[in-house]
């Protein structure tokens, strides 16, 4: 990467879908970081600060969404907070790296009106039955809380359109391969190397 704008890849999905796995998954790729959200939940046994989320108190939120320090912020389910820190962009562009942000599909809608260049993918469960099983599993839930998330879930895959990939869930593997694919085919978009294109055509005569 140059001093250009880092890419921004936006992964989303339900809750169980797998998405925390493929995004693990693009950073294997050289030359990616991950944003690091603030969330006003608490951590959960398997967390700790500053790897997938800083931890903050609902008034440190507040007062950095005063200060306009997020690309976006949602609350999730009318109680916990999300929100992606602006300054992930300026510290990819200092160790030019690309950005992957985990976020929601109402955080994805405000990223990419901010950033109409940012790449989003969906990431969907092969089904109803399936989700349901892999958020029992986990044996976090109750039977309440089970049913918002699957009624989440229906509510985010209406907004399937709005994404640039979809990537079906169904075989961690083949969708490892198939994320990691849209990551590098995304680094090779026209308008991300037309600078480079045209230095190239200079070298030419033309």
């Amino acid at each position: 990467m140059s001093d250009r704008e880092p890419l921004v890849l936006i992964i989303s999905g339900p809750s169980g879908s797998g998405k925390s796995t493929l995004v693990e998954k693009i950073l294997e790729l050289p030359g990616t970081m991950l944003s690091i959200s603030c969330t006003t939940r608490q951590p959960r046994k398997t967390e700790g600060d500053g790897r997938w989320y800083n931890f903050v108190t609902e008034s440190e939120f507040q007062q950095m969404v005063a200060r306009g320090d997020f690309l976006e912020y949602a609350q999730v389910f009318g109680k916990n907070w999300y929100g992606t820190p602006r300054k992930s962009i300026d510290e990819a562009l200092a160790r030019k790296k690309d950005l992957v942000l985990e976020i929601d599909v109402q955080g994805a809608l405000q990223v990419k009106h901010k950033l109409p260049g940012a790449v989003a993918v969906f990431v969907l469960p092969p089904s109803r039955a399936e989700l349901e099983n892999r958020i029992r599993a986990r044996g976090q839930d109750s039977e309440d809380e089970i049913a918002r998330r699957l009624e989440r879930a229906r509510q985010e895959m209406l907004n399937y359109s709005s994404y640039d990939f979809a990537i079906i869930n169904d075989d961690l593997d083949r969708a490892g391969k198939e994320v990691q694919a849209i990551a590098i085919g995304s680094r090779c978009r026209v308008e991300r190397n037309e600078e480079r294109i045209r230095e190239i055509l200079k070298s030419f005569g033309g």
